[in-house]
């Protein structure tokens, strides 16, 4: 075999070995696009952020072009080194396991199959107009660029998607406008949003045929896609969850199902590093009260300030609160927390009393629960059926869930997008739990913008007053959380840091015992570290 044959296969070898280095490259790329909602801006500012453009993988794909490129390295020496370079992160993509994995929906299709595309195509130009080392060459440098590659396909499918979704979107609006009949129920806030939605279709499925948005499907084409795929003629109640992350969010999504009755559950700092301050959030959550219509009814969390402070003339309003009473139309009273649930009693206007008990803990679980309470006392349930149905109300999942293992732990699971109001809710609860060692595991709390250091030391100190054990996860919030909770006085020996979840979970199975309680606060996405 002569030397432009051997220098020839070898470049076919590294292009062979590039296109599931490029498919897996791609993969990881858009899953955290899409779960920066595939917003260009959001995604930029995540990668400059995380140093995703710099990764070793890239650099080592950035060192591989450059050696191609030096004609003083022999191509049969800078050849090989690329292909061990992509089998390395082959085999490391791999064998990668993410908490919340690509979904493959028609959109992440399109992106990946143009994104694709465009890497071929330049591969394919520099073979024709340099040569199979200048194709090696351009293959690497696709990777190491392989962010501009995924946002330019995003770029040039905009009109696309914007067809596509205008197309769903007047489905959507067509559908809703046959069902006049229909109530529709928003709801919104910082926090406490998912979990009011489902407290409240438990209570109204009890008095009438009810949809609710599935799972996260707060966003506009979520409900868009719930009402075209889910909603039928014969639905008496929509409850439509709506989310926000940025100004205008809320609005959109009224625009399109115009509801008559809105929850706010609460006004926190939350996604600062998008709203910037807590001002905008609340204009952004009030979105939702000033679509109402005049004979519409607005349902307000009091406990919050940004919530209390906002006035409201455009809608009948009902105010509740929990923590602070004062000013609020219905209130709490006599609550009993135990291990198995809570007891309370709803006191409202006109001498209203209503004694319940539920398997949920935690003052945020109460003031959700008042939420819907009071929605189904407007809509017309009665009381003996809200009682039942409060009474038969499950955990959600990773929303201050409390479980019981076999061994004898006690797991309180608040797994899900920790925030500053949360976690000391979920922390008291904790604090209350005397029996055995109370354990918490957590990362701390993101996307609060400039306040992130400030309010994870918050968090620390709370830590610090509220458990025996702290394990600290990863090293995002790390250094605030440990800060705060030395501050507070707890002892060093029962201070951890540790890198991942799967070593807490080890820490834990050794320091662990029965009758102890375990609080899991917050989970970290991918997309941080």
């Amino acid at each position: 075999m002569s030397i432009t044959d051997a220098t020839d296969l070898i470049a076919c070898v590294v292009l062979i070995l590039w296109l599931p280095a490029m498919f897996l490259a791609f993969k990881r790329d858009l899953m955290m696009f899409q779960q920066n909602s595939y917003r260009p801006d959001r995604y930029a500012r995540w990668a400059k952020s995380t140093g995703e453009s710099s990764t070793v993988a890239r650099c080592c794909y950035l060192f591989s072009f450059f050696l191609i490129c030096v004609g003083r390295v022999p191509f049969v020496v800078s050849a090989p080194i690329a292909a061990f370079v992509l089998v390395w992160n082959i085999v490391v993509m791999a064998r990668r396991h993410y908490k919340k994995p690509l979904v493959f929906t028609p959109r992440a299709r399109r992106i990946m199959g143009v994104t694709a595309a465009l890497s071929i195509v330049a591969v394919a130009v520099a073979f024709a107009f340099l040569s199979l080392r200048g194709a090696c060459a351009v293959a690497m440098a696709v990777l190491f660029v392989s962010q501009l590659f995924l946002l330019a396909a995003n770029w040039l499918l905009k009109p696309v998607e914007r067809t596509i979704t205008k197309h769903y979107y007047d489905e959507a609006e067509a559908i809703l406008a046959s069902m006049p009949d229909l109530k529709i129920i928003g709801i919104t806030g910082s926090y406490g949003k998912t979990s009011t939605k489902h407290y409240l279709h438990r209570i109204l499925s009890e008095h009438f045929d009810t949809l609710m948005t599935p799972g996260s499907f707060n966003t506009t084409l979520g409900v868009v896609r719930t009402v075209r795929e889910y909603l039928k003629p014969y639905n008496e109640v929509f409850i439509v969850e709506m989310g926000a992350k940025q100004p205008g969010d809320i609005k959109e999504i009224c625009d399109l199902v115009k509801p008559s009755v809105g929850i706010i559950t609460a006004v926190g700092e939350q996604h600062l590093e998008s709203f910037k301050s807590i001002e905008n959030v609340q204009r952004t959550k009030f979105e939702l009260v000033d679509a109402l219509p005049a004979g519409g009814l607005a349902v307000l969390n009091n406990d919050f300030p940004y919530v209390a402070n906002r006035a409201v003339n455009n809608v009948k309003s009902l105010r509740y609160a929990v923590a602070t009473p004062d000013g609020a139309d219905f209130m709490v009273k006599d609550i009993e927390y135990g291990r198995r649930g809570t007891g309370f009693t709803i006191i409202g206007p006109d001498g209203f009393e209503l004694t319940l008990s539920t398997a949920l803990v935690g003052e945020c679980n109460i003031s959700n629960l008042v939420a819907a309470v009071i929605v189904a006392l407007h809509l017309g349930v009665p009381s003996e059926k809200i009682r039942y149905a409060v009474g038969k109300i499950e955990q959600v999942e990773h929303r201050l869930n409390m479980k019981h293992t076999p061994g004898g732990l006690t797991i309180i699971d608040d797994a899900f997008n920790s925030n500053p109001d949360g976690s000391r809710m979920a922390l008291d609860v904790l604090r209350r739990m005397t029996p055995g060692k109370r354990i918490v595991i957590t990362p701390g709390m993101i996307e609060l913008g400039e306040k992130q250091y400030e309010l994870n030391r918050r968090l620390g100190d709370t830590i610090g007053r509220s458990a025996d054990i702290a394990v600290i996860v990863g090293q995002y919030n790390r250094e605030a959380l440990v800060e705060g909770i030395t501050a507070s006085g707890f002892p060093d020996g029962n201070l951890h840091a540790v890198d991942t979840f799967a070593d807490a979970q080890k820490l834990l199975m050794s320091i662990a015992r029965s009758g102890d309680t375990v609080l899991y606060e917050n989970d970290l996405p991918d997309t941080f570290k």
